[in-house]
């Protein structure tokens, strides 16, 4: 993946920043995700030499691949990492996923996190929160202040391309990862997310980066499978050898129609929905 690398004087003084910040706390528990953000906040934590326990949440929308990476790098860096499981697919409420969704599985995540905090003498709990990420809708940030959650990223200013910077001269391998937000984004709002669905979906990202592609979504509308990558990507899809491969296999997954997105990979795509399902009153 390439970028636009920015001021190293600027990341350095907000890196400064925030290793203040995480002293100032003494002790705090890290909603883990693997992720570039969460990644970077990890390490900063071991940097500040606060007690620190990072925690990855794990349920049938949690990607696989993402917990390898999150065991992974925590043993590398050397914090203390726990996993709890998360019951969202119980909640009819989540199982109905509106637009709430994010909300409700934060709030359970949160939950058993000042559990963890009270029992275990932990001051604060954090998430891997950027500036970026209050630019768009994001209910996930509802339920961090609902349970009081710190977000020392967007404390100190960082943006998600200064994250990624400083994870490449930190020499984080996290740097460049693609985003990968859990299994349950890819359904359209109003549409019930099963755990089946959930693994249907899983199968058919793994397939398209076995071909090669990195940065890819396959939206679930039940019976059709919207494929979407980078707009330079496209030609690459459609070709003839990958076009007839990726249709075989998604059929036996179970789509019926294997569509492709003509305007590409778009970060947060679902939630162009919003407006028209409130509008026809989905929810």
């Amino acid at each position: 993946m390439r970028y636009q690398f920015c001021d190293k004087k600027e990341i350095n003084f907000k890196l400064t920043k925030l290793i203040e910040i995480l002293k100032d706390m003494e002790s705090a528990i890290l909603a883990y995700s693997g992720g570039v953000d969460s990644t970077f906040l990890l390490k900063a934590l071991d940097i500040s030499g606060i007690r620190t326990l990072a925690v990855t949440s794990v349920s049938d929308k949690t990607p696989m691949n993402d917990l390898q990476i999150a065991k992974k790098i925590t043993a590398e860096i050397g914090i203390e990492h726990r996993l709890i499981e998360t019951e969202e697919l119980l909640m009819e409420e989540f199982i109905r996923n509106t637009p709430e969704r994010c909300f409700l599985c934060k709030k359970e995540l949160y939950r058993k996190l000042t559990d963890i905090a009270i029992s275990e003498r932990y001051n604060f709990l954090l998430d891997g929160s950027n500036i970026d990420d209050t630019l768009d809708y994001r209910p996930g940030i509802d339920a961090a202040k609902k349970y009081n959650v710190r977000s020392p990223l967007i404390e100190a200013g960082f943006t998600k391309k200064e994250i990624r910077e400083k994870s490449r001269d930190l020499g984080l391998s996290t740097w460049d990862k693609p985003s990968s937000p859990c299994l349950s984004s890819r359904f359209p709002y109003g549409q019930r997310i099963t755990k089946e669905a959930l693994r249907r979906v899983e199968k058919a990202e793994e397939l398209l980066r076995e071909i090669g592609f990195v940065e890819v979504r396959v939206r679930d509308h039940d019976c059709l499978a919207r494929i979407e990558v980078k707009e330079e990507e496209i030609k690459l899809i459609i070709a003839p050898e990958n076009r007839s491969l990726i249709s075989e296999k998604f059929k036996s997954l179970g789509y019926k129609f294997i569509s492709l997105d003509l305007d590409g990979y778009k970060q947060g795509s679902m939630n162009r929905m919003i407006k028209e399902c409130k509008t026809l009153n989905q929810f």
